[in-house]
């Protein structure tokens, strides 16, 4: 298992006997608090999509942290990190076609393949969203993982509320969020459905108003935690980054065009995060 820590991967039998096995990784050493806080607000974010009709297909796994530095993870399984994706397909962190042609690999028929592109659409505007709104940090090709459904989901989120990771002081998240020429890439099919791109921003846009409208509930939770002893959420300060990201200050048209903007910042810097991810691959 690639961790530094090396958590037991431990597999129990289902109560249900036509259930699948039960799978959790037990964690010595790792403060799981924060990943556990970050879950149950995508579960929330989740939640006020749903009730607006809106369903984004997410994923947010259980995760429980029994002491400071100990805790258990649900296993999503089966899913691939998208680096194990592009090691199958032998391609580069540059090559764009890798998660494409791995979806085609797991379904034959092309009605199967154009659902599991839906289940990428939706999951990733979902993912994007949250993860832009939380200012999730370290984000690389070993955090984001994707099942033969085509629902790709984050995993490890370590660093928050716009606490990114940096080296020689040059941050290693330069864009708003992960939106690279690979996702696009699947989610037009390989280039041949472009007005999909259009959907998928307008879903990225429709879900960050929803959001919006929902500031305050998002932020008395993150504010009710300050007192947790969690390092990246330790005074109201840090909680006042969902401030930055969901603008309540601008009316909603503006804060439209803001988010239009930092989609825009994303996928125009999408070769940002492609020398993340090529570094990344290189340092395993």
């Amino acid at each position: 298992m690639k961790s530094k820590k090396r958590p037991l991967w431990l597999t129990w039998a289902n109560y249900d006997l036509k259930g699948p096995d039960i799978q959790i990784m037990y964690k010595n050493g790792d403060d799981l608090r924060q990943d556990m806080l970050t879950l149950q607000i995508l579960q929330v974010m989740d939640n006020i999509w749903q009730a607006e009709g809106l369903d984004l297909r997410m994923n947010a796994y259980l995760c429980m942290a029994t002491d400071l530095e100990q805790g258990m993870i649900e296993v999503v399984s089966p899913a691939e990190t998208m680096a194990d994706i592009q090691l199958w397909y032998k391609a580069s962190a540059f090559d764009k076609k890798a998660l494409f042609e791995w979806l085609k690999r797991k379904h034959a028929d092309q009605d199967s393949l154009n659902e599991a592109v839906e289940e990428f659409l939706l999951s990733c505007a979902g993912y994007c969203v949250a993860t832009y709104v939380l200012g999730i940090g370290d984000r690389h090709n070993d955090n984001i993982m994707m099942k033969s459904s085509g629902q790709l989901f984050h995993i490890d989120f370590g660093h928050f509320l716009g606490n990114f990771k940096s080296k020689f002081h040059i941050k290693r998240e330069r864009v708003p969020f992960v939106l690279t020429s690979h996702f696009i890439y699947v989610i037009t099919k390989g280039n041949s459905e472009t007005e999909n791109s259009h959907r998928f921003q307008e879903t990225c846009e429709k879900a960050f108003l929803i959001l919006r409208r929902r500031f305050p509930l998002l932020m008395s939770l993150f504010m009710m935690m300050v007192s947790c002893g969690i390092p990246q959420l330790s005074s109201p300060k840090d909680a006042l980054y969902l401030h930055e990201t969901l603008v309540p200050h601008l009316t909603e048209e503006q804060a439209l065009e803001h988010f239009k903007g930092k989609y825009m910042e994303a996928l125009k810097g999408s070769w940002k995060t492609s020398i993340n991810f090529w570094v990344h691959m290189k340092n395993k």
